[in-house]
């Protein structure tokens, strides 16, 4: 058996060097869920889990520095176009905007396929050279094998973020990539629709 979460990535940065990757999960082994992994300028890696169980289970698959359990809520407007993320010490308002290039590639193959763990590793060799850092297939925490099947693509235009209360400034690429893992979300800020799917040692 293979765990499988569908449901959105956004990547973004701000001016103070803080970088966040937000996992919106509508469906997976777990009821529907948001986690945060954000690493600071000094290179601090830290997880924002809404239970103690989803922590384990995605600090099984990801490397951090901090581990701190507390809700995660993301709200979005009716058009999905405006996120609110309340998630201990960060809160972020995110705009998000018109599909990019590659969202409209994506938007040309059909669902199934572009979820699948076959184009994920088809399209892996073009992703290590378009895309800084993304990769879309690789070997994960605990000898996990790991699987981004992505099906659409939008970028994210704006994004109004405090940590612990302070203001994280305008919004950035996220350079350097994120390293929680074999991969990171693309420099450009943005939000991707995608199945993850990971498989087990021995499965």
């Amino acid at each position: 058996m293979l765990d499988r979460y569908d449901g959105h990535i956004l990547g973004f940065a701000t001016a103070d060097g803080r970088r966040v990757v937000v996992g919106r999960w509508l469906r997976s082994p777990w009821p529907p869920f948001a986690d945060v992994m954000t690493q600071d300028a000094t290179g601090r890696r830290t997880l924002l889990a809404p239970s103690a169980a989803v922590a384990d289970e995605i600090a099984g698959t990801y490397v951090f520095d901090e581990v701190v359990v507390t809700p995660v809520c993301v709200t979005a407007d009716a058009a999905g176009r405006r996120w609110h993320l309340e998630a201990g010490p960060l809160v972020a308002d995110v705009t998000i905007g018109r599909r990019t290039a590659l969202g409209a590639l994506l938007a040309a193959v059909p669902r199934p396929a572009a979820r699948s763990r076959w184009f994920a590793a088809t399209v892996d060799p073009v992703a290590r050279l378009v895309l800084t850092g993304v990769r879309t297939r690789g070997s994960a925490g605990g000898g996990r094998r790991e699987w981004y099947g992505a099906s659409g693509q939008r970028r994210v235009v704006d994004a109004q973020a405090t940590w612990r209360g302070a203001d994280c400034g305008p919004l950035l690429p996220v350079v350097p990539p994120v390293a929680f893992g074999f991969s990171s979300v693309p420099g450009r800020p943005s939000v991707t629709a995608l199945r993850t799917t990971i498989a087990r040692p021995g499965r």
